[in-house]
């Protein structure tokens, strides 16, 4: 019973991703089988917080023509608040906020140092006894040595005893209210437990935890100090949440009039351009990621080149074990299990550069740990400091005056194995065995999959497949800016396995003798790097065979100008804008090296001719898609039931981390301390940070910079089809239904006429003027 309890009153808390492998997730994952107003207001009710955007941002968006005044008068009537918009803004100012005291501050405090101590992950040089034993045996063991728990009763044995007797003299029947409201307390740590727990990482395989451990500890805390165990829930004012919840919609439903409005003039443009049916130079696929829709822009004005939209993992389902540390980390969607690991084999001919790689690298990382050592032990730290002061300081001045020069000194002095190994594809259980190897069925498959999926019918001789990463300094975030769909990994790992597998001569005669997909001698694939914070893109190139050397060197030296047009639109500078990305990559003291997802709004799965002559403003995620080629919908359903549903993860993510980055967010990053190797805390102590920083969702303080708007998805397929899928996947249709993300279908057979999903039984999909006939009446 306390198990199932516990379990159940988890999902009030979503995962808190380590810093390592920082996943943008939704916070409240567990309430997406609730409507979205329910959702917020039962969190609401069970600690304080803002899920709104509050009343400065709703009339800076009004003053911009952001929210349609039309939209928000009808929306509000529909809702029966008949009376303007400002005098309910007014309502909302006059919003008393009152400041509440945390009732269990003190022992919150008490169970930050003992988590902090016990989930470390190698950074403390003196590790907390026992921790082998498992969270709550190892708390039990130490307790009785601390002054004020020397009087503490006999522990119970096991962790649900001590649970139990904690909570002698409560109802069963608010067992799990109790357990919510204390691990909602500190949501972040209990978030990091979750974590830990559902993905059975090395370290919590070594020193074991779980919430029921975290519960046991902190109610026998609890009553030994006399903090309250359980409290009433927070009850709002439900008038003025439905008022936020009005504004935000019409907020909402103004981009999605502006987008459609947008794609309709663009399609009158391609219908009248000239399809001259040319073979492209090169055709590049970058992830689907908001930061490519800029270059994929800059890339097409350029040259010859033709661009696609796939979420950056490249179908493969994969880990990726690095060269240097020998760790394993996921490059693939959190939501789909890892099927394979891909290592790193020296290429033919190249075995003694990688000996000397690695023993470069071996060298660098004992001299590493060394000067650790030397900084760290008691016997050497004065002395070390003292001697070695002058250096250190004129490498911070350096590092300071000159992070762009060191930037580009550093790059070109960087040890790269792309260019002496090959990746190599192994199944995830039994990869050191050297006689493992994939079957070409399995090989076929997932080449084949990443075609059908782009709706790809013609192969250029260039085909570069651009995985991307963030480039960053002294940036403990530096992962949140990698690539979501790698599960916060850089994505040139995949890039370059997909490009192998396609450069496959078994593979390639398979596809052409079973599916009819002719790729000739003359395409060659390549792998390649979106440094997302320079925009440099790096092809992978040193397997090329000599008949493409020319087309690289062109595409190469394209992509330098690339980089420049791109920086300059993206930095809003005419001249310097590389050097300015340099400095920003470099320089330990920036706190916004690149903007990442933020004014991520929409999702669009189609072909490139929906969005090719319009500035998006990075705004969008683009997913290549041609209905034509795809009579079953299987690659549509998959687009939906995977890169859909990450979308939604990143953009409630930003949604909540800009309305309330206090409690969602991670704060401001002057005052971060990183703990444990895994998290950050605000100054010396407090909740584990959950959610990416202030300077990534806003210009300043008070300027806002994300648009705090839910994810508007638009399809272009048969309506049939989209209706056909979501019969089949009750999970995508309950976050369409509970409003966690809007549907937009542009029927190709209906005159591409852009209907809207609404949760109604005789008709899902309505046009824009049945909407305004439904809410009018």
């Amino acid at each position: 019973m306390i198990v199932d309890g516990v379990n159940k009153a988890s999902n009030v808390i979503g995962k808190t991703w380590p810093l390592y492998a920082f996943v943008t997730s939704n916070p409240l994952s567990g309430y997406e089988q609730k409507p979205f107003l329910n959702a917020v207001e039962s969190a609401g009710n069970l600690s304080h917080g803002s899920y709104f955007p509050n009343v400065s941002v709703i009339r800076e968006a009004i003053k911009k023509n952001e929210i349609n005044n039309d939209i928000l008068k009808r929306l509000l009537i529909s809702e029966g608040f008949i009376k303007s918009p400002e005098f309910y803004l007014q309502q909302l100012e006059v919003e008393k906020t009152e400041y509440i005291q945390n009732p269990t501050q003190e022992l919150d405090q008490i169970m930050t140092k003992w988590l902090a101590s016990f989930m470390d992950e190698g950074m403390a040089e003196w590790e907390m006894p026992y921790k082998s034993e498992g969270f709550f045996n190892a708390w039990k063991r130490l307790i009785v040595y601390e002054d004020r728990f020397k009087s503490i009763n006999k522990i119970a044995d096991s962790s649900e005893d001590a649970i139990t007797d904690a909570l002698t003299g409560f109802d069963q029947s608010d067992y799990e209210n109790i357990f919510a409201y204390h691990i909602s307390a500190l949501a972040g740590w209990t978030g990091f437990i979750k974590y830990r727990s559902e993905t059975d990482s090395l370290w919590q395989q070594k020193y074991p935890i779980n919430l029921v451990d975290y519960l046991a500890v902190r109610l026998t805390i609890a009553k030994q100090i006399g903090s309250e165990i359980f409290s009433s829930m927070i009850q709002d004012n439900s008038e003025l949440t439905k008022i936020k919840y009005v504004f935000l919609k019409a907020w909402e439903s103004t981009w999605q009039s502006e987008l459609k409005n947008i794609l309709k003039e663009n399609s009158i443009i391609s219908s009248e351009s000239v399809s001259k049916n040319i073979l492209p130079d090169a055709q590049m696929v970058f992830c689907i990621d908001t930061r490519s829709e800029m270059i994929r822009r800059h890339v097409e004005k350029t040259g010859n080149y033709e661009t696609f939209g796939y979420a950056g993992f490249f179908g493969i389902a994969m880990d990726y074990e690095d060269l240097t540390t020998g760790i394993s980390r996921k490059s693939c969607p959190p939501i789909v299990g890892s099927a394979y690991k891909v290592t790193e084999v020296a290429q033919i001919g190249k075995s003694k550069e990688l000996t000397e790689y690695q023993q470069k690298k071996e060298d660098l990382k004992f001299k590493n740990y060394f000067l650790n050592r030397l900084k760290s032990m008691l016997p050497s730290a004065f002395g070390y400091v003292e001697g070695s002061g002058l250096i250190y300081g004129i490498s911070l001045l350096s590092r300071s005056l000159f992070p762009g020069y060191l930037y580009r000194a550093e790059s070109k002095n960087t040890l790269n194995h792309e260019s002496i190994c090959e990746p190599k594809l192994n199944h995830i259980h039994n990869s050191t065995d050297k006689k493992n190897s994939i079957p070409l069925k399995q090989k076929v498959a997932i080449v084949k999959s990443a075609f059908d999926v782009m709706g790809w019918t013609q192969f250029a001789p260039l085909v570069v497949f651009a995985g991307h990463g963030s480039h960053t300094k002294n940036n403990a975030f530096g992962s949140s800016l990698d690539c979501g769909a790698c599960a916060a990994s850089p994505g040139k790992h995949n890039a370059r396995m997909l490009a192998k597998l396609a450069n496959d001569k078994e593979v390639r005669e398979v596809l052409k003798s079973t599916y009819q997909i002719n790729i000739t001698e003359r395409t060659v694939f390549l792998g390649a790097e979106h440094n997302t914070t320079t925009d440099k893109i790096t092809l992978f190139d040193s397997e090329a065979p000599l008949s493409h050397l020319k087309l690289i060197v062109n595409l190469k030296n394209d992509l330098n100008k690339i980089q420049e047009t791109t920086a300059a639109e993206r930095r809003g500078l005419k001249n310097g804008a590389i050097k300015l990305s340099h400095q920003k990559a470099n320089n330990w003291a920036e706190t916004r090296p690149e903007w990442g997802l933020a004014k991520n709004a929409a999702f669009i799965i189609g072909p490139r001719s929906l969005s090719k002559h319009v500035n998006l403003g990075s705004r969008c995620f683009l997913q290549s898609y041609d209905w034509n080629l795809d009579t079953e919908g299987t690659a549509l359903e998959g687009i939906m039931q995977g890169p859909m549903v990450v979308t939604q993860w990143i953009n409630n993510h930003y949604y909540f981390a800009t309305v309330d980055n206090e409690k969602f967010g991670g704060g401001s990053k002057i005052t971060h301390n990183v703990t444990g190797k895994f998290g950050v805390v605000q100054g010396n102590g407090g909740d584990l940070k959950r959610g990416i920083p202030l300077q990534s969702v806003k210009a300043t303080d008070d300027e806002m910079y994300h648009q705090p708007l839910r994810l508007s998805v638009l399809i272009e397929a048969p309506m049939e089809r989209v209706e056909k899928i979501l019969d089949k996947n009750q999970h995508l249709k309950s976050l369409l239904d509970n409003e966690w993300i809007y549907l937009m279908v542009m029927d190709p057979l209906q005159n591409s006429e852009i209907k809207h999903y609404q949760n109604k039984d005789e008709s899902i999909f309505r046009d824009e003027k049945e909407l305004k006939l439904e809410i009018s009446n």
